[in-house]
């Protein structure tokens, strides 16, 4: 039996290389969201050989100092951490960008990110039905609700 040296991160299901290499071939921006059991945390990445470098970045922890109150792993939440990534990734100059998603499945977190990233000016090729509806992202179904309009402002005065 001969033993077949499998790589690290595909073995821990971390990398899709198939993916991967479809998006370095690219050589576009790409967007990462990844939602933890408290937080969010989107990325905007350029690719290269020797690593990725990270254009900007945002963390729901942000909407706790805006008065945030309940959970930061909500549909309205990623929103909004997605829409200050975007406003942070225009103002470094990206333009255009594509979802990179790994090994994770496309989820309605992950698209309510990615509608914030594309409200705050970035060119991403989505398909505007896989988004949620707008009742969804301004948090009408949540018991404790937040005015996402009053942080979207916040977040359109501070980071230019």
């Amino acid at each position: 039996m001969a033993y077949s040296n499998i790589l690290r991160r595909l073995r821990e299901e971390k990398t899709n290389y198939k993916k991967r290499g479809t998006l370095l071939i690219g050589k576009r921006d790409f967007i990462t969201v990844n939602i933890t059991n408290e937080n969010t945390l989107v990325q905007v990445l350029k690719p290269g050989m020797t690593g990725d470098k990270v254009i900007a970045s945002a963390h729901s922890n942000y909407l706790l100092k805006k008065g945030w109150k309940g959970s930061r792993k909500s549909i309205p939440a990623a929103y909004l951490t997605g829409y200050l990534a975007g406003k942070k990734a225009i103002g470094n100059g990206a333009k255009d960008a594509v979802l990179y998603t790994g090994t994770r499945k496309y989820t309605q977190r992950m698209a309510a990110a990615l509608k914030g990233v594309v409200d705050a000016g970035v060119k991403v090729p989505a398909d505007s039905e896989t988004f949620p509806s707008d009742d969804r992202i301004k948090g009408e179904h949540l018991t404790v609700k937040n005015d996402t309009t009053k942080i979207k402002s916040a977040i359109d005065s501070e980071v230019k």
